[in-house]
């Protein structure tokens, strides 16, 4: 590929060919850190790569805090950001690339379509609130949340650009006599203290991106930046035309000092009471769907003959960096700044730290369309595990509807069963995302938006169809006591659905849960509070409810063939971490320990416990980790090279783990090894699940990949399936199912698709 020119402000003369192995297509934008392109991984996965200007490169203070960018990106969960895929902070052009978000910023959306409606304001400040929680649960704070920096991507709001974030516990400190932000949407302690900027700082963003989305303008208007910094500081915020629901919380935000401002979780309980004054159907039509996305470049020449807005109609990507023209990322400030910013109030500013000056001192869309996929002759996808819900709090109703393709009649115990199996695929949906699914009750039961279904393991013919407003795709559905029990939103009912029909045995009306894990025969509810309620799956009924000991949000894990389900929470500086295990039946704590290190459960071998570890400052897992509380044994594998954003599970004594960037590893922790590592060629793969011969694992583009376990070698995987929407972006990877020798897996083209697991070779 010839190098690559480009003649705008701040751009390099000569634009790189690679960054690492990633070979550079084209520019997406360019601005005062560094430039970011487009690529493609080995498996065809579109990334967005920023790669540093050459003078800042040869700076030591840049390079410490790019390395801090890069830390500061990996540690947060991609499911509320652009994932990290790869990074190089030494390399002598340091870059990072990230996974392209296709959507546009919010900076955008407010530009081309004007102040959001109600409900669309509550979506976007509950999911930026459920963001920040996750943000900050890693000790990370963003120090830059503005309307540019936000991604309204088609599942909901993502936060970039890490570029002056930080975690609370970082030796890099801001310089003495500057700091850096965004003056329309920093906190005053940012001007007064920048020193102490803590996790309250980007609540007060929030609260001014909420204005600006509200209204077109921010909560303290000027021309000058350093206006602004003195009514940030001094005045009373201007909350003119924001929803009468949505003003008393967003004046919480705006609260002067940080103690004042709710946290996270506060937000998100405060949206749900308010989601109530809201209408069901409003908010659902207008959620989030960016405009119809195209190539990079593909409209630069309309744009400069026609002199039409550059950022109407185009999608955007992320590196870290903020988006600028046509969607496209700019570094920190520098060209391309935020095209609804105000003369000298967009770019990043230096003011001089301290006391705001002041003022006598100051120095003068149209949604996106898909087109379904037909239906294929067979089966859709996926695989089990615990439920994670996502926390928009809505309030929907529970209804059965009759539309859809028509269910086969199925008895309990008569499914034919054939006399040898062959590979099937089905649509049952007919659109486009990857269903997520479970085994149990000799079905295999999915997930897919708002709705649920149950197939025939052995031929993907459709048995029934469940169709509820408040069910949300976050989770495969839960088979425990022998029913049916769907993810649903956090404040909709808990039901269960007999497996032979699909219609409700139970429903029950709970409290706010942020979470909701099947335990064998028991759901275990996490409300909003922290508390803990144990439901028999079977009746519905209550069975204990309480508080698990030094966990004020428990997240539970539960694993195969183990009666416990676990919890564990890091300490705030990621040196310790304390891990309870609870009989899901009574709710009584069987062991509690305090492990040192970042650790997460990923398994269980007999007695004992797997954990992860990771580092506290850069999230990638370094070893594993075995402890065994009978004993109080810790026993810990190093892995040969760190994986970034792992994810584990263990088969016997085995744990494999597969990472970004396309490594899998298998350790056993019996004999305390690492057996092999294999690099897949795969950017970034599902939870990986195993059995006596082979570790299976989805990628991106809905392949199906087979391992040898023994060996480490790639035995077999099945076509991509992709569909009409190969720049879809998923936030999480559907793991594949085993059950029988049969793998179970789906694909983005909204497929769910089976193949005999003994011979991967004739896939």
């Amino acid at each position: 590929m010839a190098p690559q020119w480009n003649a705008g402000a701040g751009a390099e003369a000569e634009l790189p060919e690679y960054a690492g192995h990633y070979r550079l297509e084209s520019c997406l934008g360019s601005g005062g850190m560094g430039v970011v392109h487009l690529a493609r991984s080995t498996s065809g996965l579109k990334l967005a790569v920023k790669v540093v200007h050459a003078e800042l490169a040869r700076d030591r203070e840049f390079r410490g805090r790019f390395r801090q960018e890069v830390a500061a990106a990996r540690r947060v969960s991609g499911a509320f950001t652009a994932p990290v895929v790869d990074a190089d902070p030494e390399a002598e052009r340091p870059w990072m690339a990230t996974l392209f978000i296709p959507g546009p910023t919010l900076a955008q959306h407010v530009k081309r379509n004007g102040p959001m409606p109600a409900p669309q304001l509550r979506r976007l400040m509950a999911g930026l609130a459920e963001g920040l929680r996750d943000i900050h649960r890693v000790g990370v704070v963003h120090r830059d949340l503005k309307p540019s920096n936000v991604l309204l991507a088609e599942d909901g709001p993502k936060v970039i650009d890490f570029g002056i974030s930080r975690p609370k516990d970082s030796e890099l400190r801001t310089e003495t006599g500057k700091l850096i932000g965004t003056p329309p949407f920093m906190a005053p302690e940012q001007f007064r203290r920048p020193r102490e900027v803590g996790p309250s700082a980007d609540i007060f963003a929030l609260g001014s991106l909420l204005v600006h989305a509200a209204t077109g303008r921010g909560p303290f208007d000027s021309d000058s930046p350093y206006v602004v910094a003195y009514q940030v500081v001094h005045d009373e915020p201007d909350l003119t035309d924001v929803p009468d629901g949505l003003a008393p919380l967003v004046l919480r935000c705006l609260a002067k000092e940080p103690e004042d401002r709710p946290s996270p979780d506060e937000l998100m309980r405060e949206l749900r009471s308010v989601a109530a004054s809201y209408d069901t159907q409003a908010f659902l039509s207008q959620a989030f769907i960016p405009a119809q996305r195209t190539e990079p470049g593909a409209e630069a020449g309309a744009e400069a003959k026609t002199g039409a807005d550059p950022g109407a109609g185009a999608g955007a990507a992320s590196a870290g960096a903020v988006p600028g023209p046509q969607g496209m990322p700019e570094a920190e400030g520098g060209a391309g700044a935020d095209p609804t910013s105000r003369p000298g109030a967009g770019p990043k500013a230096e003011l001089a730290a301290g006391a705001a000056p002041e003022p006598g001192h100051l120095a003068g869309p149209t949604a996106a369309r898909r087109s379904p996929r037909p239906p294929l002759s067979k089966r859709t996808l996926l695989g089990g595990g615990a439920l994670a819900l996502a926390v928009f709090g809505t309030l929907f109703s529970v209804q059965l509807l009759g539309d859809g393709p028509p269910a086969r009649q199925a008895t309990a115990g008569t499914r034919t069963t054939p006399d040898a199996f062959r590979a099937w695929e089905a649509a049952p949906s007919g659109k486009p995302g990857s269903p997520q699914c479970s085994y149990g009750a000799d079905l295999l039961v999915c997930a897919q938006a708002e709705s649920v279904f149950a197939l025939d393991p052995d031929d993907g013919g459709l048995l029934w169809r469940h169709t509820a407003a408040g069910t949300a795709a976050s989770g495969p559905p839960v088979v425990s006591g022998g029913l049916v029990q769907p993810a649903p939103e956090p404040a909709g009912d808990l039901e269960a659905l007999d497996p032979t029909s699909g219609k409700p045995r139970w429903r029950q009306r709970t409290a706010e849960y942020n979470g909701l894990t099947g335990a064998g025969d028991v759901l275990l509810l996490t409300g909003a509070d922290g508390t803990v309620t144990g439901v028999d799956s079977a009746s519905g009924d209550a069975l204990w409810t309480g508080r698990v000991p030094g966990h004020d949000a428990p997240y539970f894990r539960t694993f195969a063939g183990d009666p416990l389900a676990y919890v564990a929470s890091t300490s705030g500086d990621g040196s310790s971490t304390r891990v309870t295990a609870v009989d899901p039946r009574s709710g009584a704590v069987r062991w509690d320990a305090r492990l040192e290190g970042m650790l997460t459960p990923v398994g269980s071998m007999g007695e004992a416990v797997v954990l992860t570890s990771a580092d506290p400052v850069l999230g990638d897992t370094q070893a594993l980790v075995r402890y065994t509380p009978d004993s109080g044994e810790t026993r810990r594998v190093a892995l040969s090279v760190p994986l970034a954003q792992a994810q584990g599970t263990v088969h016997g004594d085995v744990a494999h783990l597969t990472g970004t960037g396309g490594r899998l590893v298998a350790v056993d922790m019996a004999a305390l090894r690492q057996r092999w590592s294999l690099e897949t060629g795969v950017a970034r793969g599902s939870t990986p699940v195993a059995d006596e011969r082979h570790v299976y694992f989805t990628a991106p583009d809905g392949r199906l990949l087979a391992v040898d376990a023994r060996e480490g070698r790639l035995a077999g995987q099945t076509a991509p399936r992709m569909g009409d929407t190969p720049d879809r972006v998923v936030a999480t990877l559907p793991e594949p199912v085993i059950a029988d020798g049969h793998v179970y897996a789906t694909a983005p083209d909204g497929t769910v698709f089976a193949v005999d697991g003994h011979d991967p070779a004739d896939w």
